[in-house]
């Protein structure tokens, strides 16, 4: 796994363009604290940024958001072959079948960032995932799906980085729990996780793989505990389908299928 260097301007850049790609305006105390920057280097950064229209500084609330010319880099990527793209017609699907919030994340290093999320009809909703949101890998159904299938000494490294974030925000998991959740997903081939991140929610995920074997994109179901216990099989089957098809973009998309599960 890369080194970041303490050194490097770039990095420190990225580390906190990463930061802010969230859809929740953050203090600079909370923006050296994601980054890993201090705060005096961040604040000069972000200045910089702001001249540059990467970054944006409400004049009222002094808090940071990602500005124009950060969007407009987001706006070069469309037309390219994204998970995002090619997921967005299955997710409708779902949703519409299972009637709960499905999601899809991607990995970021040592994190999992949701790219897309799609409610389906059920009153009760899990809206605690925006857009952009992140969470260190392990922690939520989709995030334990692109976890799970890593090699075991890339999961000890990923688990050993996100120690004190993990300690620190979500209290009903640890490293040691984590690793059995692995080691559980691996065999029944799917991550569940209830009532550990969420009170009262739980979730199902499966990983998306790319050419080389390895996890790149996840696919999730978050609901109340009860729909997701109560429908366990049902879902996995759904999830599993749609996983397999963007893993095998040759493979002729079957999701009208999905009905009749």
């Amino acid at each position: 796994m890369r080194q970041i260097s303490d050194s490097s301007a770039a990095q420190k850049v990225c580390r906190i363009l990463k930061t802010l790609s969230t859809p929740t305006h953050l203090r600079l105390t909370d923006i050296a604290s994601a980054s890993g920057v201090n705060k005096a280097t961040a604040l000069r950064l972000l200045e910089e940024m702001v001249e540059e229209g990467f970054v944006h500084r409400d004049p009222l609330t002094k808090k940071y958001t990602l500005g124009d010319e950060a969007i407009t880099l987001g706006l070069a990527m469309q037309g390219r072959d994204h998970i995002r793209d090619r997921a967005r017609p299955a997710l409708l699907r779902l949703a519409e079948m299972c009637g709960d919030t499905v999601l899809l994340s991607t990995r970021s290093g040592c994190e999992a960032v949701c790219i897309d999320r799609e409610f389906g009809s059920f009153p009760i909703r899990a809206n605690y995932l925006d857009l952009g949101m992140r969470r260190p890998l392990g922690v939520g159904a989709g995030s334990m799906a692109l976890l799970a299938w890593l090699p075991d000494e890339e999961v000890d490294a990923v688990l050993e980085l996100n120690r004190n974030v993990i300690a620190q925000r979500y209290p009903l998991m640890s490293l040691i729990s984590i690793k059995e959740e692995v080691a559980r997903s691996r065999e029944r081939g799917y991550a569940m996780l209830v009532e550990v991140v969420v009170a009262q929610m739980g979730g199902l995920g499966v990983p998306v793989f790319g050419r080389d074997g390895r996890p790149f994109a996840a696919l999730s179901v978050a609901a109340l505990s009860d729909r997701i216990l109560g429908r366990k099989e049902f879902l996995v089957s759904a999830l599993k389908k749609v996983a397999y098809e963007l893993s095998n973009p040759s493979v002729p998309n079957q999701t009208d299928e999905l009905q009749e599960i």
